[in-house]
């Protein structure tokens, strides 16, 4: 028998039809746009690449001459054996010594010495395997007391920078990568007690900072500490 207090349980409610498709369509999307546009990515730049080591090839070493069909890729074939067949000379006597002689006349040359500098610069940064590389990702307070930004540890300031900050401990060199494209950034030269070493590698902190803080790395240490919280 029902009474007026006797209520009907509220059971939830089956999302519609839209609601599954819009649902399926989005996990469709998420699945589909970084396969695709990694696909497109990787096609394009071959394709670029082709477009401008192809014309330097001479006709008759043209694989297309003889196949008669235009393959993708055989640019990147002839460039990549170029490049090591290069690098596998400079690394010799008379390699060493060309490299040498080149850059004595291009350090003639006013105008061109100076791009020709700034492009080595850069390429040896890129692309040279050194020991020059950002050691840990750090947090600082910038660009005041009270905000918190993600840099990288380079190096500890030497020479006259060193010298001339009014600071009476070490400094170090720390690099602000902006968002999302961390390539730029600043240069900030700090004291080592404002800089505060993060656990996360420098991949984990490049990858919080190219997405504007929405991936953040696994961390086993805060998700034990998040769960004892809830837990008292």
């Amino acid at each position: 028998m029902n009474t007026p207090f006797n209520e009907d349980p509220i059971t939830p409610r089956r999302p519609g039809l839209l609601a599954r498709l819009r649902a399926s369509f989005l996990t469709g999307l998420v699945v589909i746009a970084p396969v695709s546009l990694t696909i497109w990515l990787i096609w394009t730049l071959i394709g670029w690449v082709d477009g401008v080591v192809l014309p330097l090839v001479p006709y008759n070493f043209s694989p297309n001459e003889y196949i008669g069909i235009n393959l993708r890729g055989i640019g990147v074939i002839f460039f990549l054996v170029f490049t090591i067949i290069i690098g596998w000379v400079a690394k010799g006597l008379i390699g060493r010594s060309l490299i040498r002689f080149a850059e004595s006349l291009v350090d003639r040359m006013p105008v061109v010495r100076s791009i020709y500098s700034g492009v080595k610069q850069i390429a040896e940064t890129i692309f040279a395997q050194s020991e020059r590389s950002f050691e840990k990702a750090c947090l600082i307070q910038y660009p005041r007391k009270g905000i918190w930004a993600i840099g990288f540890i380079s190096t500890t300031a030497k020479g006259e920078i060193s010298r001339r900050a009014e600071t009476g401990g070490q400094l170090m060199s720390i690099f602000l990568p902006t968002t999302p494209n961390p390539t730029s950034g600043f240069l900030l030269f700090l004291p080592r007690e404002d800089v505060i070493e993060l656990d996360m590698t420098v991949e984990d902190a490049a990858k919080l900072v190219i997405s504007a803080g929405l991936v953040y790395p696994g961390n086993k240490d805060t998700a034990e500490t998040v769960e004892k919280d809830a837990a008292e």
